[in-house]
């Protein structure tokens, strides 16, 4: 039945989903509201994160996964449920899905996210290791018995793989992502302003003035947050060379994995890697400057895959092509 494959990219930030024929069909933020008195779902998405930090006492906006894995199983259900139902409310057959998940994830949490989109309708449920997934994406053929290394940075985790012959040679999944950059500035401006600014505060500081690499000409945005020595709001000017400062150590852990990594990749790949590059993929890698940092610690020329925030959803929805292989293997 056609269009009855759905490839999606549970992340922690945001949730996209690819169908099969018809590409990229849904990005929204994996946030629900949800009524803690009855339980009751108010709304998932675009729509719930705009209620994040905004809600009256019986009411929460989560994000129902934290570091790539779920961390509240029943409201994660309950959004996969309602992202399929959007998707494919007009299926006449459950859809066989596509999830993909960190590459360092355990069985249990594997196994929560199977369970999590076969109670939400999924007819049948396939795993897809992030890196593998971003490298598809991507566009790099990893067939080949040649290294290709790919560094896929999202909400809650990086990823860093080696990947030859369509498997990871060395990988690594670090809990330091683009929600890690957000609590850094968070701290950072209560620390050097004694303002407390939000997590969206945080997060638009990051996306508009947000750099790891110093830049030519400083740039400058004004937030407002709550004053902690007189609790009323205040207005402060925020400079990117501040954001330099505040995001440094984030940053450079993540330049630590990518060095880690590289020292135990065996020596004919890494003569590849060093020949083809470096591969950058997630929202997080879009961070101002953050290709300059690593190429620069490691010698090794970095390149921002095209459509980066995109790379693992699409990646995910080729690697549907292969389904029926997996099924005819499975029955065999």
């Amino acid at each position: 039945m056609f269009g009855q494959d759905i490839g999606i990219d549970l992340g922690t930030a945001t949730v996209i989903a690819y169908v099969k024929g018809k590409g990229i069909v849904l990005r929204e933020p994996s946030v629900v509201a949800v009524n803690n008195v009855t339980g009751e779902v108010l709304a998932v998405g675009h729509e719930a994160r705009r209620m994040l930090g905004r809600t009256p006492g019986n009411i929460i906006a989560t994000r129902p996964l934290r570091d790539g894995v779920i961390s509240d199983y029943t409201v994660t259900e309950k959004m996969l449920k309602y992202f399929i139902g959007k998707i494919g409310g007009r299926f006449l057959f459950a859809p066989r899905i596509m999830i993909c998940i960190p590459s360092q994830v355990t069985e249990v949490e594997k196994k929560a996210v199977i369970d999590a989109a076969s109670n939400a309708g999924a007819r049948r449920v396939y795993l897809i290791e992030e890196p593998i997934a971003a490298a598809i994406g991507a566009g790099l053929d990893i067939s080949k018995p040649s290294g290709n290394m790919i560094v896929d940075i999202g909400g809650g985790t990086t990823d860093i793989a080696v990947i030859s012959l369509g498997g990871s040679v060395v990988s690594t999944s670090i809990k330091i992502a683009g929600d890690k950059f957000d609590e850094a500035i968070v701290r950072y401006i209560k620390k050097k302003h004694n303002v407390m600014i939000g997590e969206r505060t945080a997060e638009e500081l990051k996306l508009n003035i947000g750099c790891v690499y110093p830049k030519f000409q400083d740039m400058e945005m004004d937030v407002r947050g709550r004053d902690l020595l007189t609790g009323l709001p205040r207005t402060i000017t925020v400079y990117s060379s501040e954001m330099l400062e505040a995001l440094e150590e984030p940053s450079m852990l993540i330049v630590d994995a990518v060095h880690n990594v590289l020292e135990k990749t065996p020596p004919e790949l890494a003569s590849d890697i060093s020949d083809k590059g470096i591969y950058m993929t997630g929202g997080g890698c879009l961070i101002d400057g953050l290709d300059k940092l690593i190429q620069e610690k490691t010698g090794i020329n970095v390149m921002i895959a095209e459509d980066s925030i995109s790379c693992v959803a699409i990646g995910t929805g080729k690697a549907l092509d292969n389904l029926d292989n997996l099924d005819r293997s499975r029955r065999g």
